[in-house]
């Protein structure tokens, strides 16, 4: 979770860094959960999981970086072929 100043909301992120115990900063990419979908190419559809409340989608369009410690909480991790499906709209978002 995640506070992104959105009306002093806090909000629940998919954090996509990869691990790396030596990186040069404390930052974290992150692509921010909506309950509402456009039905675009930037959005996944994630699975309904408990501790999301609301059906939710991955907005690839709004991808962010935080320091580690403006991270709240840890509340649990999306299978591979999630994961995948939203590595696979963020190369589409940058035309990678």
């Amino acid at each position: 979770m995640l506070d992104l100043g959105y009306q002093g909301k806090v909000r629940p992120v998919v954090i996509m860094s990869r691990d790396d115990p030596q990186a040069p900063r404390a930052l974290s990419l992150f692509v921010p959960l909506s309950k509402l979908s456009r039905g675009t190419p930037y959005e996944v559809t994630m699975p309904r999981v408990p501790w999301l409340k609301l059906q939710s989608f991955a907005n690839t369009q709004a991808i962010g970086a935080a320091e580690h410690n403006e991270l709240t909480d840890r509340r649990g991790r999306f299978d591979a072929a999630t994961v995948g499906k939203i590595k696979d709209a963020i190369r589409w978002a940058f035309d990678l």
